[in-house]
């Protein structure tokens, strides 16, 4: 025999909210337009209560504009991710960040599962298989490549170094 249960009836609309919502981008374009529009003394205004201290004195009213608007947009579509950050505070020109940029994403090669990776290692041959969810060698499973180099030499290896995955760094040439 089935037990029933009797719920009861929602007393008013059920609503539930799984994720807060996609920022509207045309309220946001608007925003920043009236931003465009305002005089520098109202921007620094605006200054004091996005960032809770006086704007710089000597910016100039597009840096304060560019400013507002960025944080604007940050706050709502979400901010750049630390590690560009690092990159661009790092970087002395537009042009040298972009350099860098394109250099750390050539770093370390991409791997799909199913591909095989192979290192000699004290004369023997070592093939790793490229898992979804980690890397198989000998019979195990490990989460990254450089448990894997540890289990094949015993010491601390990077991982994607030791299979020949990472650039070399490049000789400076002698005049």
């Amino acid at each position: 025999m089935r037990a029933s249960f009797d719920f009861p009836e929602p007393l008013g609309p059920v609503s539930q909210t799984i994720a807060p919502p996609w920022p509207d981008r045309a309220t946001l374009d608007v925003e920043i337009a009236r931003l465009r529009d305002v005089d520098v003394t109202e921007l620094r205004r605006h200054w004091q209560a996005v960032f809770g201290r006086p704007a710089p004195p000597h910016l100039a009213r597009h840096l304060l504009f560019r400013s507002l608007a960025y944080r604007l947009q940050a706050d709502r579509l979400g901010d750049l991710e630390g590690e560009t950050k690092r990159l661009l505070d790092r970087s002395r020109s537009p042009e040298e960040a972009g350099q860098d940029a394109v250099r750390l994403s050539q770093r370390t090669a991409v791997l799909r599962p199913g591909t095989i990776l192979a290192r000699e290692w004290n004369g023997q041959m070592q093939q790793v298989a490229v898992l979804g969810d980690g890397f198989a060698w000998n019979g195990n499973t490990y989460p990254s490549l450089s448990k894997v180099a540890f289990a094949i030499t015993g010491t601390r290896w990077n991982g994607p170094k030791f299979f020949g995955l990472r650039d070399k760094p490049a000789k400076a040439s002698s005049p």
